[in-house]
């Protein structure tokens, strides 16, 4: 779509050819481009089918439409398209707590769940955590380019039910996102369902009680659920990603609620990933990457080398993050293996899980698997399972993983005292 425009603005007459499914983020990213009314004609051809035979087909049965749309005369709206533009004012609504998350879901501002109202007073709470303006700029955020102020992340970050504590962590997350090493701009819009992974380093891990051992990607801490779900809110709300719209996942994912990892660094034996990486112990970062699967298992021999064996058999064969529990750690640290020697061994002894048939005519070569192209946090609690994110068909895209370290307001201190026993108290059976 973007190329069809590209050539309308030399003045060629365009016709986009659009799988019927996609009719409607085809549009969206017209009128995203400033041209809402290139000619678009819906085909039949299946999905990235490499069938001649479907292909002839499916174009010959639109070819009477694709002539009129390229021959056709311009209609008025097509001579001078004009922008719908809505005015809102500051304040949207008023009503109860079931009459808010009722009008702000018939409006498509939700996740499906209900949200927390982000009245004045609790967005200018959330503006306490930051030392930057309501209206600093901290980028533009694909694919419909909306300005992601500090004030438009804490709205969101209020509606998620963060606390003001993870604001930081929020603004650092939509800046790693926007770095074009991530490559969110196909990640976040695309077929496959990727979603964003978030682990955070440093001893801002403490400060807002995000969970590092037993359960972290489970529900249960504000800090994990509540981060995640944010940076879901402001992808939808302020770059206008929306599901089968722009977001033309097939499948969807889970994990799109929220992926939020701290890195357990108090149990690991190696140096964090951060400080691995180029930052300082005592500094703070968030790192993310798109994974759209998710497995877990444990070894057949829990000693170093059958630790290391059943990671390799988990078969990282694209950009991946394995969470290793503390306990594996240990034993691999024990018997002399570092984070470097083990990520080389894995990405050695790595097999791809499948074998195709043959291969697709069109697909490009795999590149080489290597250490850079996986992440290795330890993380989670006692207990023999380790996991596996991949970000499967994600391969030749010349993405990484992007951390971004966390700035904190001077006032952090007290900020911190003010929501520190925020923690559940559960009763002791």
């Amino acid at each position: 779509m973007y190329n069809g425009v590209a050539i309308e603005d030399f003045g060629t007459p365009v016709v986009v050819l659009v799988n019927t499914g996609f009719v409607n983020d085809a549009r969206s990213a017209a009128s995203g481009k400033g041209m809402p009314g290139v000619r678009i004609v819906a085909e039949p051809v299946l999905c990235e089918s490499n069938d001649a035979a479907d292909i002839e087909a499916g174009i010959a049965s639109v070819m009477e439409e694709i002539i009129s749309a390229l021959t056709g005369p311009l209609t008025a709206d097509e001579k001078a398209p004009r922008k719908e533009v809505e005015q809102l004012s500051r304040l949207i609504f008023k009503g109860s707590y079931d009459e808010v998350n009722r009008f702000y879901y018939r409006r498509g501002w939700t996740d499906g769940l209900p949200i927390a109202p982000p009245t004045e007073a609790a967005v200018a709470e959330m503006l306490t955590a930051t030392d930057l303006l309501p209206d600093h700029l901290v980028t533009k955020i694909i694919p419909r380019l909306g300005k992601a102020t500090v004030a438009k992340i804490a709205v969101n970050a209020v509606m998620a039910g963060c606390l003001p504590t993870y604001l930081p962590v929020l603004i650092a997350a939509v800046q790693a996102l926007m770095d074009n090493r991530a490559r969110f701009d196909t990640f976040e819009v695309s077929t496959g369902s990727w979603a964003p992974f978030w682990a955070i380093n440093g001893p801002i891990r403490n400060d807002i009680n995000l969970n590092c051992s037993s359960g972290s990607l489970s529900p249960g801490n504000i800090a994990n659920a509540a981060i995640g779900r944010a940076v879901g809110l402001i992808v939808k709300n302020i770059g206008g990603a929306r599901k089968a719209i722009e977001d033309m996942g097939v499948i969807g994912n889970p994990g799109k609620y929220t992926l939020v990892i701290g890195e357990n660094e108090e149990e690991s034996p190696w140096e964090p990933w951060h400080v691995a990486h180029g930052f300082r112990k005592e500094e703070n970062t968030v790192t993310t990457f798109f994974p759209n699967s998710f497995i877990q298992t444990i070894p057949h021999d829990t000693n170093a080398q059958g630790i290391a064996d059943i990671m390799a058999a988990m078969a990282p064969t694209a950009m991946s993050c394995f969470i290793l529990n503390p306990t594996h750690a240990r034993v691999l640290a024990r018997d002399g293996w570092t984070r470097q020697t083990l990520l080389e061994y894995v990405t050695k002894q790595a097999r791809p899980p499948f074998v195709m048939p043959r291969p697709a005519p069109a697909a490009p070569p795999r590149p080489p698997l290597t250490p850079d192209d996986i992440m290795l946090i330890v993380g989670g609690g006692p207990g023999a399972f380790m996991a596996l994110l991949r970000s499967a068909g994600g391969i030749g895209l010349q993405n990484t993983f992007v951390s971004r370290k966390i700035e904190l307001p001077a006032a952090w201190d007290k900020l911190v005292g003010k929501y520190r026993n925020m923690v559940p108290l559960h009763v002791r059976y």
